[in-house]
């Protein structure tokens, strides 16, 4: 059995299929799916999901993509974190590579929101899910700077080098890697994958998107978390029963299930 730890369902690609989508999951052998929040305005449908079917779960939070939307209160967060399907905060980050032709200074909103995220975390006691693009270095050190080694989280669709992946999982993150890891010059992920060991290791799809191969270019979907095991019991040369196992365990020690 697999889980799919990072996907979005409330997503528009999936308004009129979602009972065929969660039918292929069963069918794949997964078990379980995390839909992740990006924003306030979409997050009940992100809870609809989640309450509605019991294999589902969701995340709290804003992407730091997202910057004309509603922004976070730590008081929010905190309070819709109780619900009992909630069982993280984010996704949340930072990402410079979309805005990088934006100033260092110009991005401080994207920090300031990034704290925001780490404070409700730590208050609620529920881990954090990461999403940082160029911008490693920032993440770490305010990871560190605001405590978030108190409650943990995972680094999702993992990009960065070994040398990230060490620092992060000294703060207690999983490190998570979607379908790239099976693209074919994804070098540095790969590598980083087999750095990884078995017991910090999470699986995910970010669907729709990074379909992995042999569906890449495809609306992804959960059930193809199991490509993902797949290719990483080759990459890292244990059985493919091993990495549905670890990365189940994982799954539930991680977000406390």
């Amino acid at each position: 059995m697999y889980i799919d730890s990072h996907c979005h369902l409330d997503f528009d690609e999936y308004s009129n299929n979602m009972e065929e989508i969660l039918a292929n999951m069963k069918s794949a052998q997964v078990s379980n799916a995390l839909c992740v929040s990006v924003d306030i305005p979409n997050f009940p449908k992100v809870l609809e999901l989640a309450t509605k079917y019991d294999h589902l779960y969701a995340s709290v939070g804003v992407h730091p993509d997202y910057e004309d939307t509603v922004e976070p209160t730590q008081e929010w967060l905190v309070r819709i974190a109780n619900h009992p399907k909630v069982i993280a905060i984010g996704e949340t980050g930072l990402d410079y590579f979309r805005m990088k032709d934006r100033s260092y200074e110009d991005l401080e909103w994207q920090r300031d929101r990034f704290r925001v995220h780490i404070r409700a975390a730590v208050e609620s006691g529920k881990p954090l899910i990461i999403h940082t693009r160029q911008a490693s270095e920032d993440t770490i050190r305010i990871l560190a700077e605001e405590g978030a080694d108190r409650v943990g989280g995972v680094m999702h669709c993992f990009t960065e080098s070994k040398e990230v992946a060490k620092i992060a999982m000294e703060l207690g993150f999983y490190i998570s890697f979607s379908g790239i890891v099976t693209f074919k010059n994804a070098i540095q992920i790969k590598e980083t994958c087999q750095f990884v060991p078995l017991d910090r290791l999470l699986i995910e799809t970010d669907s729709p998107y990074l379909a992995p191969v042999p569906h890449r270019g495809k609306v992804n979907q959960p059930a193809w978390v199991s490509h993902v095991a797949e290719y990483i019991a080759q990459l890292k040369e244990v059985s493919l029963a091993e990495i549905g196992l670890v990365t189940s365990k994982n799954f539930h020690r991680l977000f406390n299930i």
